[in-house]
């Protein structure tokens, strides 16, 4: 072929392809959107677009973002226009730490998060024992015996004696679970059930708290509580099984619209046995949650061991459904002193707290996660359990360097000693963090870890984000309210009740706050390709808020509201204006 003929025949092809893109990418533009947002202020957390106008998706997933003029194209008769007036739309917040089963369940039980004393307490159980069948159990949660004022007139180590509660409800065994989880509170009549005095001994990881002359007050610490535990499982036993799950899918429902209500469009769930995890696969084939979640699984090593294969589950039922981690517990709380420290607590000198489970033990968990490609997240609170965790991490990620980019986690990452803190970004450890615990818990800190060691370790996010760990967020619901508006003001203020800033260098920026709700959480689950900021090809997940918490004066954000949570391009929750 001649030069120029052949220059002709390419020039050509050349032109035809690009009137093939150019016409193909407006066909493809003119496809209806099923739904466009509009008329706002869309933050993307993305860098090459950091903030647009309008949105559209389709199918589930973004197809474009841009100006109200360029998304104007992508509506069509049957687009569903959502008009933010000028509202912040933001990617879906993520929970990053939560327990779904409980949160469902604490709506079901006597909420105690505001009682304001233990009184108060007593009284909400005396009106439920008026109305209880004799037999029947009286369950409550979210007390904290740091909040009440005043303080109980009889008490062992701030906690209350049973005696008053057991009065008012001599029928009706009485289990009042702690905020923290890791405690619980029995009058009289559960003890007897669980076979429960004097004589009784601490099980291994847990204290039952007895007074000077050796009898139990009521109170449960970490792995005491089986003790009732398993009184209660042996009522809800003789129950017919269709009513369990009924309750149980009930449960799941509750926690479900809570999350939606409060914009969480995925949630993380924190550690569920297998029969759970079955219950919510079940419930999302069925579509009857509307939100995603990504889930731990919580049993012994010799149940998981021969389930782990058939539990791994990536993106199932639509993106909406994925198990591919290991919840563990290294040790307890510290509003309970039972977060295990390397010094003794500063208000009771002769405890460290404790380890509620055998290092070990643990350890075998990880061989078991390493091998078959699960995250491992270990639940630490105290500067001792942190750094035993970091210890086991670093010994199974020598044994494997093979393996990389594993993102293990340890829960919460609470109270740090200042040699550990590095050694998060240093083994690529994510420190899966609470920030609301901060303001709620910072009363109480400085009496149980003294100011010295709260300065150097407690909830110290910029420290953590400096040396270059991945820092998420969530509210450990039910032990905070799920909301992540509340949380987010305490990541960007630190402040408590009474207007004081618990160590302000700590603070978060709005974007920081943000980021670790939506780009790390997502980041953190291995899940940062499809959601966790807004882009064409990723999940059309989206809140829209009622005020600009980036821009707001600080102390309006706790009053900003959720008018949207849309999941997937469709709209889940939509506040009564």
């Amino acid at each position: 072929m001649p030069l120029r003929h052949h220059d002709d025949a390419i020039m050509t092809i050349v032109i035809r392809s690009y009137l093939f893109l150019v016409l193909g990418a407006v066909a493809i533009q003119a496809q209806p959107a099923d739904i466009v947002l509009r008329y706002g202020k869309i933050v993307t957390m993305e860098s090459s677009a950091p903030e647009v106008e309008a949105l559209a998706a389709r199918g589930g997933k973004i197809v474009a973002l841009g100006t109200n003029q360029q998304i104007q194209s992508y509506i069509g008769p049957d687009t569903k226009i959502v008009n933010l007036r000028g509202r912040l739309a933001i990617p879906g917040f993520i929970e990053g730490h939560g327990h779904f089963m409980a949160l469902g369940s604490s709506k079901t039980v006597l909420n105690l998060r505001d009682a304001k004393n233990w009184d108060q307490i007593v009284a909400m159980v005396a009106a439920a024992a008026r109305e209880a069948k004799p037999g029947a159990w009286i369950l409550g949660s979210a007390w904290h015996q740091a909040k009440w004022d005043p303080p109980p007139s009889q008490n062992v180590q701030g906690f209350p004696l049973h005696e008053a509660l057991s009065k008012v409800s001599p029928n009706n065994p009485v289990w009042l679970t702690h905020a923290s989880g890791h405690a619980g509170f029995a009058n009289a009549e559960a003890m007897r059930l669980a076979g429960v005095d004097k004589n009784t001994p601490n099980p291994p990881g847990g204290e039952i708290l007895k007074d000077s002359q050796g009898n139990p007050t009521g109170l449960f610490n970490e792995q005491a509580q089986v003790l009732i535990s398993r009184a209660l499982a042996e009522y809800r036993a003789h129950r017919p099984p269709t009513e369990l799950v009924s309750e149980a899918r009930h449960q799941a429902g509750l926690a479900a619209r809570e999350c939606l209500s409060k914009g969480i469009t995925t949630f993380q769930d924190a550690g569920s046995p297998l029969q759970v995890v079955d219950l919510l696969r079940s419930m999302t084939d069925e579509d009857k949650l509307g939100l995603r979640l990504w889930v731990m699984l919580r049993t012994s090593d010799a149940i998981l061991a021969p389930n782990l294969r058939k539990y791994y589950t990536i993106g199932a039922d639509d993106d909406h459904f994925t198990v591919r981690a290991i919840k563990r517990m290294m040790d307890g709380a510290l509003g309970s002193r039972g977060a295990w420290m390397l010094e003794p607590y500063a208000d009771l000198p002769n405890s460290f707290g404790l380890p509620t489970e055998d290092p070990g033990e643990i350890r075998k968990t990880a061989e078991l996660a390493i091998a078959n490609g699960y995250q491992l997240c270990v639940h630490a609170i105290g500067d001792r359990a942190n750094r035993e965790v970091l210890n086991i991490f670093e010994a199974v990620f020598k044994e494997h360097p093979e393996k990389k980019d594993l993102r293990w986690r340890i829960e919460h990452a609470q109270h740090l000693n200042a040699a550990d803190i590095p050694r998060f970004a240093a083994l690529g450890v994510i420190a899966s963090m609470q920030a609301i615990h901060c303001t709620s818990d910072a009363p109480f800190v400085l009496q149980r870890l003294g100011p010295k060691r709260a300065e150097e370790g407690a909830y110290v996010w910029q420290k953590l984000m400096k040396s270059g760990a991945v820092v998420s967020n969530g509210t450990d619901t039910p032990v905070e309210d799920v909301d992540p508006i509340a949380c987010f003001y305490a990541s960007v203020s630190r402040k408590l009740k009474d207007g004081s800033v618990f160590f302000p260098d700590q603070r978060m920026s709005r974007e920081e706050a943000l980021r670790s709700y939506t780009v790390n959480n997502a980041y953190s689950a291995f899940e940062e390709t499809s959601k966790g900021s807004l882009a064409p090809g990723k999940l059309a997940d989206v809140t829209v808020l009622s005020k600009d918490i980036l821009t707001i004066p600080e102390d309006e954000i706790p009053k900003a509201q959720v008018d949207y949570t849309i999941v997937g391009g469709k709209v889940m929750y939509q506040r009564s204006q």
